[in-house]
């Protein structure tokens, strides 16, 4: 894959220009730190060259100086919210969070639970943080936050928030997810440590969107695209151009919270050293772009990406928005992208057509189009995934990487025993079988050996996937599409 992005280069200048804030400050910064720090395969799929932990190394580097504290809504507790991408309630993230911080040697210092109020399900989570060692802290709910600045910043507002304590120079402040109140923990803390005599900043951390690159550049319309959800919307930063003549992109929720931010620290420090929202962020990837046509190619298919998965949802009743579909084809249109810019979406339909049967195709790494159609052993993505592991090792097509004296009991099983209707072979059985016949197959032991180089392909599905293949191909790091069609009239999938 090409890479157009220097991640060495990244990582360095990333944490020396964290370094140098906390020396701002005098010693002390609480970063809020936004995004995914374990998995962002957003930045990695738009940013070719960045590894989905990036940020994670960045902090490693600063191991010794770094503690973290996790900030967890308790209005997410009581309604057990999800993360969609994982699938877990916030609360359990929160100790999926610390056994992965603690894992790799990070300090993880305390959980602070925001708008607390002595709720019944907040405090069982309490009981179970404190049984792992973990300190917790309580911050509450403020009345007329954010826009009370002088009941905000008093003894009766953040006042009233347990004070964290912490050891290190360098305060992470981060979440499983967004309105956790990351950014008024900050603040709570710098009302504290200010009463207190000692010198404390603070600076926010996310990737997107880039603030010096194009407002319409295609990875800013692919965050945008990310987050249509949430009627976030980019923008150029209007404090940054009038303090500084020079045009940056921020989004719209720093930017309308930015005259509040600037009282709260007037208030707290005495003056705001920030002259913009652009000012309080530390992000260094813009300087780290080596390709911008790489970047904007891959950005490209992210927004296609996007699209597709907002159509399946609205099929499937996942999501009723219509307008979040109307904003992704209004950002493929700013980003000069249609359908016929994802390559394998013809090959898979052209396919289907051909066959009168559910059919898929994926894109190798150089460029190779190669389709799976539905036969009566297997699933077209199944096919699809056996074709594309024999055209990556070489191997004819005429060979049987797994012999139907293996597919034919897997087949009984699942039928006669197990009540599947469909006796049709998915992704991870045959994946299953595969490594079976790999102890004896020279052929099906090389095939196996390409599943890695499969990792960043692009592949398009006739229908929507089954959640197994959804799945196998996510483990895979394969990027999918899927034309927002069931491949029978139930739609429960098998």
């Amino acid at each position: 894959m090409s890479i157009g992005f220097d991640n060495d280069k990244y990582l360095h200048l990333q944490s020396q220009h964290i370094m140098d804030r906390i020396e701002q400050f005098g010693g002390k910064l609480y970063l809020e730190f936004g995004g995914k720090l374990f998995d962002d395969f957003h930045a990695s799929r738009v940013l070719p060259g960045v590894q989905p932990d990036s940020k994670l190394k960045m902090l490693l580097q600063l191991k010794d100086r770094v503690e973290i504290v996790i900030a967890i809504s308790t209005a997410d507790i009581e309604k057990n919210k999800l993360r969609g991408d994982l699938g877990i309630t916030y609360d359990l993230d929160v100790i999926r969070l610390i056994d992965c911080f603690r894992s790799i040697g990070l300090y993880v210092g305390s959980v602070v639970m925001t708008r607390f109020n002595d709720q019944a399900s907040a405090l069982a989570f309490q009981s179970r943080l404190e049984t792992l060692g973990i300190k917790v802290y309580h911050h509450y709910s403020i009345e007329g936050y954010p826009s009370d600045i002088s009941k905000i910043v008093s003894d009766e507002g953040f006042g009233k928030n347990e004070y964290i304590e912490t050891s290190r120079d360098l305060v992470v402040v981060t979440a499983p997810g967004p309105g956790s109140g990351k950014m008024a923990t900050c603040l709570s803390q710098l009302y504290h440590e200010h009463k207190m005599g000692i010198q404390a900043g603070y600076a926010k951390f996310e990737t997107f969107p880039i603030w010096n690159i194009p407002l319409t550049h295609p990875v800013n319309l692919a965050y945008e695209a990310a987050t249509a959800d949430l009627n976030d919307v980019n923008m150029i930063d209007p404090f940054h151009l009038d303090a500084y003549g020079k045009t940056t992109v921020n989004y719209n929720r720093d930017v309308e919270i930015f005259p509040v931010v600037n009282a709260m620290l007037e208030k707290i420090l005495g003056t705001c050293p920030y002259k913009s929202p652009t000012d309080m962020g530390v992000n260094m990837a813009g300087n780290c772009i080596i390709d911008d046509e790489v970047i904007k190619a891959a950005s490209r298919q992210e927004i296609l990406r996007r699209y597709y998965a907002a159509l399946c949802d609205e099929r499937k009743g996942v999501s009723f928005e219509e307008d979040i579909i109307y904003k992704l084809e209004l950002l493929m249109k700013k980003a000069g992208v249609t359908e016929n810019d994802r390559a394998v979406i013809k090959p898979a339909l052209e396919k289907s057509v051909e066959t009168n049967a559910p059919a898929a195709a994926i894109e190798l790494p150089d460029g190779r189009i190669i389709t799976g159609r539905t036969s009566d052993l297997l699933g077209a993505c199944a096919t699809l995934l056996l074709n594309a592991l024999k055209e990556l090792a070489g191997i004819d097509d005429s060979v049987h990487l797994i012999s139907p004296i293996i597919i034919e009991p897997i087949q009984h099983l699942k039928t006669d025993h197990l009540g599947n209707r469909n006796p049709r072979l998915h992704t991870d059985e045959v994946l299953i079988a595969l490594s079976i016949c790999a102890a004896t197959d020279a052929n099906a032991e090389l095939a196996m050996e390409q599943l890695s180089k499969l990792r960043g392909c692009e592949l398009h599905s006739s229908v929507i996937l089954s959640p197994i293949d959804e799945k196998v191909f996510k483990r895979l790091g394969i990027n999918v599409t899927c034309e927002p069609v069931f491949q029978a009239k139930n739609p429960t999938m098998e």
